[in-house]
């Protein structure tokens, strides 16, 4: 399957999402050196690119609209019970980031422009930012 840009409201904010992080590196005019989140829609899948630390797993099974940094670096949110699931159901992951030029505000006409799929949802505005959690293997902290 091709991997796509999509243009949609994921469950934080409207956000460029893909499987393919280069496609959202030239969309957002960014260098590839930034690490995306990858937003899964289970905790199974989740499972097949980390392990969460056995003293994290309930925080990260019921935390809702929240990211966590686990140990090896890579950065996770699960969504669950949302609208943006109905597109993640189908692909099980992808990488996520707003939808806007690096360090710009969001413009929808641009936004539009650089996507190959508009996926539309009834909320068109722009939500709040996740929270971020660095895990560790016995810590826990804040980072936004």
């Amino acid at each position: 399957m091709k991997k796509l840009l999509y243009l949609t409201q994921t469950d934080t904010t409207i956000g460029f999402v893909s499987q393919d992080a280069s496609k959202i590196d030239g969309a957002k005019k960014r260098l590839p050196n930034k690490h995306y989140i990858r937003v899964v829609n289970s905790l199974q899948t989740l499972q097949t690119f980390t392990r969460v630390p056995s003293k994290h797993k309930n925080r990260v099974r019921r935390a809702k609209r929240t990211t966590f940094i686990m140990p090896n670096g890579q950065s996770f949110r699960v969504v669950k019970g949302t609208e943006h699931n109905l597109l993640l159901d189908r692909l099980k992951w992808l990488y996520s980031s707003s939808a806007n030029l690096s360090g710009s505000d969001y413009d929808e006409a641009y936004a539009k422009k650089m996507t190959e799929v508009t996926v539309t949802s009834p909320q068109k505005n722009g939500g709040e930012a996740s929270k971020i959690y660095k895990l560790g293997v016995k810590s826990i902290r804040k980072i936004r």
